[in-house]
């Protein structure tokens, strides 16, 4: 239960859309985030669809691969940015943040989370900061 209070912000939890286009990705943090206070609400393959779940689903946060095959994420935070959306992105890769020099700063995003390093609690820290 604690785990479920450090990410709950005033009582309720917090909604997810998580993109990926490895669905064994999606759902090792689907169960992640799931145990550890996070409500996802959906899941995208790629940047076009990742782009209608969040207009449709408007989650509070956006778990965001930078490597997807059709619109990288980096591309797709811009586009979020520039629709308005309201969002908190929070990037991640297998590869590490230095790999993409100023890209994630420039990105908008609230950070980036390697994905060997996927957690909550990591989510909620780049947040809540």
């Amino acid at each position: 239960m604690e785990a479920v209070a450090l990410l709950c912000d005033y009582g309720h939890m917090r909604t997810i859309v998580v993109v990926d286009d490895h669905p064994t990705f999606r759902a090792t943090a689907r169960v992640l985030l799931e145990a550890e206070g996070f409500d996802v609400i959906g899941e995208a393959e790629d940047g076009a669809s990742a782009l209608e779940q969040i207009a449709a689903l408007r989650p509070e946060v956006v778990l965001l691969d930078v490597q997807l095959p059709d619109i990288d994420g980096f591309e797709v935070a811009a586009r979020l940015q520039r629709n308005g959306e309201r969002s908190q992105i929070v990037l991640t890769s297998s590869r590490d943040a230095a790999d993409f020099g100023t890209l994630v700063e420039r990105s908008g995003a609230r950070g980036f989370v390697p994905k060997d390093e996927l957690s909550g609690a990591a989510i909620a820290a780049l947040l809540d900061a």
